[in-house]
């Protein structure tokens, strides 16, 4: 039987320089394979569904590893992680898979929850889990400007340079929504894949567009001609405000 092991995690990303692993040790996924090496006594690599960038949350980011055997029943698998992770890091459960099954390439998409606090006065249980944006903004606007991004198209403009160049930047956004709960201004975001910084630049001009609803029309035109480079309209929202909801395959 194959020995692959599926971990659905959830972390506060505000102590964590991301998921992908760094040469601090500080990376959400340095703290997994440290503690799968607790358990299993061997160095192995975990693979994440994606990368989330240092202050980025996860509902159940999705992960894969090899095991050496199977020790350990897969029910048993969290509690044993578990105990040797920081507070801030759970694994929620755990699955053996075939080893057809790949965190990242067999991902079929991924549901991003952006958190904008629309208030003069941030609550302290929302610091670090949500933009505070004090100027007062067009709900309508913004509702009606997420539309723009729905279907498929070139995300160029929409996204950030990683330091190497991005050879397909056309993706399909299944649904774009901006729902209101009091203060609390919750932007979800659907889609096939992401490009780097995408659903923060994706905010960013929404924001911008419910702060001046004259700007709401620059979305429809970036993704129209996204070889320009925008450069007075680009602006990502701060990354304690995303969550990585769920992947799914």
């Amino acid at each position: 039987m194959p020995n692959r092991l599926k971990l659905v995690v959830a972390y506060d990303g505000a102590p964590f320089a991301g998921w992908q692993s760094q040469k601090n040790g500080q990376a959400v996924q340095d703290h997994l394979e440290r503690a799968l090496a607790v358990v299993t006594g061997r160095n192995l690599r975990l693979h994440g569904a994606g990368r989330t960038d240092a202050g980025v949350h996860a509902l159940a980011q999705t992960a894969h590893v090899d095991l050496p055997d199977r020790s350990l029943a897969a029910a048993q698998w969290p509690a044993a992680l578990n105990a040797s992770l920081v507070p801030a890091i759970r694994v929620l459960r755990c699955t053996y898979v075939p080893d057809t099954f790949h965190a990242r390439f067999s991902a079929r998409g991924k549901l991003y929850r952006y958190r904008i606090w629309n208030d003069r006065i941030l609550p302290p249980f929302e610091v670090g889990r949500a933009w505070q944006v004090a100027a007062p903004l067009d709900f309508a606007i913004m509702a009606e400007a997420a539309r723009a991004f729905v279907g498929r198209h070139d995300f160029a403009s929409f996204a950030a340079n990683r330091g190497k160049l991005e050879h397909d930047t056309v993706r399909t956004m299944e649904t774009v929504r901006v729902r209101r709960h009091g203060r609390c201004l919750a932007v979800e975001v659907a889609g096939d894949g992401f490009l780097y910084k995408m659903v923060r630049l994706m905010v960013g001009a929404l924001v911008r567009a419910g702060r001046d609803p004259s700007k709401a029309g620059e979305i429809r035109v970036r993704l129209r001609d996204p070889a320009r480079t925008y450069a007075s309209a680009r602006f990502a929202a701060p990354a304690e405000g995303l969550i990585l909801v769920r992947v799914r395959y």
